[in-house]
This record gives structure tokens, C-alpha cells and sequence, in this order.
């Protein structure tokens, strides 16, 4: 079970990148970080609504990553639970040290 949840954290901060890029390659009033790329208002990858492309893609992404963080939270809350439940035998279990009176 935690092998899968290191596949979703690892998946998670892929998503993370990939947002932050198609966010940073968008067209701003200035062209922002688009301009660094070559990108003009005149050319476009996807055709002319390119812009558009980019917003839904954006909003799916957001969408995708809103969900992975609540996802991913509720998750690592449940691990710590139930690492909190997890009995020791006598032998590895921490003791006090008792104060003198």
C-alpha cells in the first residue's frame, strides 16, 4: 500500500512541474516567459486558439491537482494514524526517566 502511495506522490510532483511549465508558457499582455521560447503573437503551436488550448489545459491540470492534494493529505493522515496505533514490544518501547521527589 505505501508503494502505491509513493507512486502517487512521484506522479504528483510531475503533475506539479508540468503545471508550472504550461503556466509559465502562456502568453501574458507582456508575452511573459512565451517570448523566451521563440513564441510570437502571429505563431502558434496548436493554430490560432492556441491561447484557448492552453487555458482548458491549465484548468484541467489545476482541476487534477487540486484533487491529488486532497487526495494525497488525506492519505499521509490516515499512514500516521494508524503508525501512531502500532503496538511495540516491551523491549523497543522508550521509558521515562522517572523524576527524583
Amino acid at each position: 500500500m505505501t508503494l502505491l502511495f509513493y507512486i502517487l506522490i512521484f506522479l504528483f510532483l510531475l503533475l506539479s512541474v508540468i503545471l508550472c511549465f504550461v503556466i509559465l508558457i502562456q502568453e501574458t499582455k507582456s508575452l511573459g516567459l512565451g517570448a523566451s521560447f521563440g513564441g510570437d503573437t502571429s505563431d502558434s503551436l496548436f493554430g490560432t486558439s492556441t491561447a484557448e488550448v492552453l487555458k482548458k489545459f491549465t484548468a484541467v491540470l489545476s482541476g487534477a491537482f487540486l484533487i491529488g492534494c486532497l487526495v494525497l493529505s488525506l492519505w499521509s493522515a490516515s499512514l500516521g494514524r494508524k503508525a501512531q496505533n502500532i503496538s511495540y514490544p516491551a523491549e523497543f518501547q522508550q521509558t521515562t526517566p522517572e523524576s527524583p521527589q
